[in-house]
Formats: C-alpha cells, sequence, structure tokens
C-alpha cells in the first residue's frame, strides 16, 4: 500500500494530516480481503468482537471526491482506532479481459467523526463506477490490528466536471489560444448520402444529436448534449476553410451570423489533445432561452461573446465581424436545428483525412497542457 493514499482520507472536523498522524508502516499494513480471509501477516491480529459497519452511505459525491459514513454498534466504538476502506472501479461486461486490471486501493484512516470525506485525483476518476466496503479495526500496543469483518459492498459514481473544474481547464485553453485570425462562415463536413437524407427526410432541417465521447473524461456535455457539429477554422494565408476534411467530402457552410449573434449565447465545453502536438477547444453556441442554453446554463462556463480568448463576435461599422483562436481546433457545437437553405453544399477541392477525425477520441491523460488535477 502507498502511504500517499492515506492523505486521501479527511473529515469534516479534523484536517486531512492530522487524522492520519502516528499511522505507522502504512506499506506493512494487509488487509482482509472482502471474501472474508484474515491476513496471515503478524500485522493483522486474530480478530476479536468489533463492530462491522453496515447501511453505508455514500454522499456528497463530485469528480474526484466522496463522503462515506455507516451505522454501527456503539458499545464498540471507544476500541476503534482506524478505518480500513476497500475502493475499487466496479468491473463491466465491456471490460477488456485481457487489460491489467487496476490495483484496488486500500486507505487507512484514524477513526474520525463519520460522514468522512474521501479524496483523492490519483485513484478516482470521474464519471467512474465504484465499490466500496469498510472495516473496523483497533490497533494494540504491539502495533497489530484488530480488525472486524468486512462491510457489504456499496456501489456509486462519480460525478461530471463542475463548473469550478471546467474554469481550470478553460483558463489552461487560454493560454494556448494564440492571436485571433478573421472568419466568415462556420462549416460542417459530412458524406454526400448524410445530406441527401437530411433533404428528403428531415425537411432539409439539420437535426441535433447527442455528443459523442470524445474529450475530457470528466465533461459533462458527452453523451448529454444534444447538437450540430460545426468547424471555423481558417487557413491562416487564405482566411478560409481549410481544403482536406477529416469528415466526409461535402462541405456545408453558413455565414456565421446566422448562429452566432447578439441573440445567442456562448459556453466552454472542454480542452484536450489525442497524444498529438495540437489542441482542441469545444465550444456551444445555444439560442438564448433553449433547452441547449439551459442545459450549459447549469453546467458550463459562460463567455462574453464580444471578448474572449476563442471565438468572438463584435461589431464594427454596422456589420458583424468574427475571430476565432488560431492555435487550437475549434470544434463549435449548435444546440438547435439548423435549416440548410441558410447555407450551401458543395464538394471539397482536398482529400479526405479520416486520421484526423475526433469521432469518441479519448483524451491523452498525461498532456500537461490540457489535463487538470480534478481527473482526466
Amino acid at each position: 500500500m502507498d502511504a500517499h493514499l492515506a492523505h486521501s482520507l479527511s473529515s469534516p472536523t479534523s484536517p486531512c494530516d492530522d487524522m492520519l498522524k502516528n499511522i505507522s508502516s502504512l506499506e506493512a499494513i494487509q488487509l482482509c480481503d472482502r471474501e472474508g480471509n484474515k491476513s496471515q501477516d503478524s500485522g493483522i491480529a486474530e480478530m476479536e468482537e468489533l463492530a462491522v459497519p453496515h447501511n453505508i452511505k455514500i454522499s456528497n459525491i463530485t469528480c474526484d471526491s466522496f463522503k462515506i459514513s455507516w451505522s454501527m454498534d456503539p458499545k464498540y466504538k471507544d476500541r476503534i482506532t482506524h478505518y480500513f476502506i476497500d475502493l475499487n472501479k466496479k468491473e463491466t461486461k465491456n471490460s477488456n479481459k485481457f487489460k491489467h486490471k487496476d490495483v484496488p486501493t486500500k486507505l487507512v484512516a484514524k477513526a474520525v467523526p463519520l460522514p468522512m470525506t474521501v479524496r483523492g485525483h490519483w485513484f478516482l476518476s470521474p464519471r467512474t463506477e465504484y465499490t466500496v466496503a469498510v472495516q473496523t479495526a483497533s490497533k494494540q500496543g504491539d502495533g497489530d490490528y484488530t480488525v472486524s469483518d468486512w462491510s457489504e459492498v456499496v456501489e456509486f459514481c462519480t460525478a461530471d466536471y463542475s463548473k469550478v473544474h471546467l474554469t481550470q481547464l478553460m483558463e489552461k485553453a487560454e493560454v494556448i489560444s494564440g492571436r485571433m485570425l478573421k472568419f466568415s462562415v462556420f462549416y460542417r463536413n459530412q458524406h454526400r448520402e448524410y445530406f441527401d437524407y437530411v433533404r428528403e427526410h428531415e425537411e432539409q432541417m439539420m437535426q441535433a444529436s447527442i455528443k459523442d465521447n470524445s474529450g475530457s473524461h470528466g465533461s459533462p456535455i458527452s453523451g448529454k448534449l444534444q447538437g450540430i457539429f460545426f468547424s471555423c477554422n481558417t487557413e491562416f494565408n487564405t482566411g478560409k476553410p481549410p481544403h482536406d476534411s477529416p469528415y466526409g467530402r461535402y462541405r456545408y457552410q453558413i455565414p456565421a451570423s446566422k448562429l452566432f449573434n447578439q441573440n445567442t449565447n456562448l459556453y466552454f465545453g472542454d480542452f484536450y489533445c489525442m497524444y498529438t502536438a495540437y489542441h482542441y477547444i469545444i465550444l456551444v453556441i445555444a439560442p438564448m432561452g433553449s433547452e441547449g442554453d439551459e442545459f450549459c446554463k447549469q453546467r458550463l462556463p459562460q463567455l462574453n461573446i464580444v471578448d474572449n480568448k476563442f471565438l468572438t463576435c463584435t461589431e464594427e461599422d454596422g456589420r458583424l465581424v468574427y475571430h476565432h483562436a488560431q492555435d487550437a481546433i475549434l470544434e463549435i457545437i449548435y444546440t438547435d436545428p439548423v435549416d440548410l437553405s441558410l447555407g450551401s453544399v458543395a464538394e471539397i477541392s482536398g482529400h479526405q483525412l479520416m486520421s484526423l477525425s475526433t469521432a469518441n477520441a479519448k483524451k491523452d491523460p498525461s498532456c500537461k497542457t490540457c489535463n487538470i488535477s480534478a481527473g482526466r
């Protein structure tokens, strides 16, 4: 057991470090396994009567912390000196059987008033299912521990990034965004069949769909927000969209003012990379008062449309002028249906580069540029 894991436990009434003082040789402690087999290590004594935790309750769940409490017979309370907590990622049917299993996290804490906070971004990930069980323990004079049986196993799922975490991510994105370049159109690359289907079956209205799981694992928009994906990046030397496309040989272009104006709100959604030197920033444009706007208002940092580091809409001489960040690839999600007749569809002159697609792309968890300490 790594000694630093012990510092992940804290109490509302006791600072983390104070609570864990005088825990000796954490690495030597061997916990009982969940099947009830007692450790043969000399650090765990034969089990005497100790209160077995029951009625385990998990509350105040965030992307990298939770509170845990339980019930136990009060007559044993004075004998309990420590809690042992067994925390594991829940295995699913889709788990890769050939992948090394995650090392179970065994936590040790001094007995403190409940509920107790478990916090640690190095072993808790956002949006992840976990199982947890608890033992009570009594430290003896010779350093050995007497332990109870394990409690029942309970399951819980950690939360998405909060606005606070997304603001931290946004601040990191601002550092690399670079200078602003002018642009005039949003564009959407797709296969010809897509646009044919929209014309024939959707009355020319491109419909919003659920965002995929690309980007940060803790992003609150993945698998939840409905929208239509657009791009706006331009080539530096021409000021126009690039000739190539990662998603299809046909491109729909629409004047920027049709999607982004004083009647829309702009939100920061995510910042990530895919083991590459360049980075992606996800922004959400939502018509004011729309369902998408209400969704984003509760979950995402809102940007000033005339003054931010990523995408701006300003007025000059009575006309709207648009700029985008040069040094990041912007992925724009528009939350309402879009009428094809507001723009035009044409075949691109360049190549279809499927290798650049970000569909369900996994974020590089080791990148120091686009990760925060609250999980990956």
